[in-house]
């Protein structure tokens, strides 16, 4: 027998707590989330590797609703974004709404019923609507390299880190070095006895300029939180300006021409520098910031490799040229499935259809937010939803909001059920695939995860973040299909 509600969302990361918030705020109280894990906290309670923090400032990275003044570092470190997930689902009185331990399994549409059947290991639910809080950065993604699963000694991801395993002194590889692993080689340089990095592509990497808060701003922004909400305005400003290098010439080569002085001021081999030298437009992959990564590769007991990696032999790495190296542990920092999200394959719509079927060969959501073929059915950084160059919250609060208006529709028109037109969702993704055909992600020299396998950008969005809270600004019930209940229905808010 399954427990009926009206709505359910997975996952409790700032996704899942901000729209359980939003919900409460609109006096919104039949809902449950379903958390896989014993805790909240999303990619930050998951990603616990050495060095893990955020790349964008703490009072941005953060709830407007919600801001904390006491974050310790100008770049939030991930046990801090941990314990401020915690303290908002406590202060918002959103736990008791969670089921911890309940991974959802599968979720299907009843067509005739109005309503989503949802399967977890738990037990069963139903709800009228169903919100997916589940994020791109979940699955973590290993390369294709024969022998790889075979591999003699400890082998894991950074997104599973493996505390047990003893690194002091070992022979450490890493594959990659994107986002994460930046974070961590230089932590792991400390403790390894030999280090060697196996670097796919060069990153362009600009200086992080980190420092720890004084107690003195602290204070002023408890005492004030008016000047905390002009430091975010602030920080947000700048980072929308950083949305040039993305399309404008001369702005693009100023930036680079600053990542290329950082390299050189914290790499003074001029053949290492060579080898850590990007080889493609800055943008075109995820920029990524750093003090320590440069540094960390000049130490003596780092060695960097360029060459590809064509067999794992035991406890032995082989590499085009010929050269075996014999490693204790291997660590990935290979990234995610961003565009073959896992969940896509757990959600079933109209027709019995699959969210990962109707998104073969291509993901595509109408604001990023809402499928057709998927009734009342609403997804937080879904499809071109994601930035390189500002905050995943600010996008996060703008569909939350744009639910809300969604959800308020659905209770005052008294409708069964809301889905995007296949027409308007078409219409939208058009659009916005002009607007990335010729950007620097699609035509900037590199391969990325922003790219899905048939070559389309299904991952970002292509103009600066203000305007995609601008496009969510208006709930359009022109866009979407609706169906009239045949029956009375429960009020979703007290206001509806």
């Amino acid at each position: 027998m399954s427990t009926h509600h009206q709505i359910a969302i997975v996952g409790s990361g700032f996704a899942g707590l901000g729209m359980a918030v939003h919900l409460r705020r609109r006096g919104i109280e039949d809902f449950l989330i379903f958390e896989r894990a014993h805790e909240v906290g999303g990619t930050w309670r998951d990603n616990t590797y050495p060095g893990c923090a955020c790349d964008v400032k703490s009072d941005l990275y953060s709830f407007s609703f919600a801001p904390n003044p006491d974050w310790g570092h100008r770049y939030a470190r991930q046990p801090e974004i941990l314990a401020y997930l915690r303290q908002v689902a406590d202060d918002f009185g959103v736990r008791p709404h969670i089921r911890f331990g309940h991974e959802m399994e599968r979720a299907e549409w009843d067509d005739g019923e109005g309503l989503w059947r949802i399967r977890t290991n738990q037990g069963e639910y139903t709800a009228r609507v169903l919100i997916s809080g589940h994020g791109p950065l979940v699955e973590p993604k290993w390369p294709i390299i024969p022998g790889l699963e075979s591999f003699a000694g400890p082998r894991f991801h950074s997104a599973g880190w493996d505390h047990s395993v003893d690194l002091d002194g070992r022979r450490i590889a890493v594959i990659g070095t994107g986002a994460s692993a930046i974070q961590f080689i230089p932590e792991l340089q400390k403790v390894a006895g030999r280090l060697t990095v196996f670097q796919r592509s060069a990153p362009w990497v600009m200086p992080r300029m980190d420092t720890e808060t004084s107690e003195r701003r602290r204070d002023l922004f408890r005492r004030y939180p008016g000047l905390q909400r002009l430091s975010r305005q602030w920080i947000f400003g700048m980072a929308e300006a950083r949305f040039l290098t993305f399309t404008n010439e001369r702005v693009r080569k100023l930036a680079e021409e600053a990542g290329h002085k950082h390299l050189e001021a914290q790499v003074p081999d001029p053949a290492l520098r060579v080898r850590l030298t990007p080889n493609y437009r800055l943008g075109c992959k995820r920029i990524l910031v750093s003090d320590d990564y440069y540094p960390a590769m000049t130490k003596p007991n780092v060695e960097l490799v360029t060459e590809a990696i064509t067999e794992v032999r035991g406890p032995k790495i082989v590499t085009a040229d010929g050269q075996e190296r014999e490693f204790d542990v291997l660590i990935g920092g290979t990234g995610f499935e961003a565009t073959r999200p896992s969940i896509a394959r757990r959600i079933f719509g109209r027709g019995g259809r699959s969210l990962a079927e109707v998104w073969d060969p291509h993901m595509e959501a109408l604001h990023g937010t809402a499928v057709a073929g998927f009734p009342n059915l609403f997804l937080i950084i879904g499809p071109n939803t994601g930035l390189g160059h500002n905050s995943m919250v600010y996008m996060m609060e703008a569909q939350i909001d744009y639910i809300v208006a969604a959800l308020e529709y659905l209770g005052r028109e008294h409708l069964l059920a809301i889905e995007p037109r296949p027409e308007a969702q078409a219409e939208y993704s058009e659009i916005l695939q002009g607007k990335l055909q010729n950007s620097v992600w699609n035509v900037g020299g590199c391969t990325s995860w922003y790219i899905d396998a048939n070559g389309r950008n299904s991952s970002l969005w292509p103009e600066r973040a203000a305007r995609f809270r601008q496009t969510l600004r208006r709930f359009d019930p022109s866009l979407y299909r609706a169906w009239l209940s045949p029956r009375p229905l429960p009020p979703l808010s007290r206001s509806a």
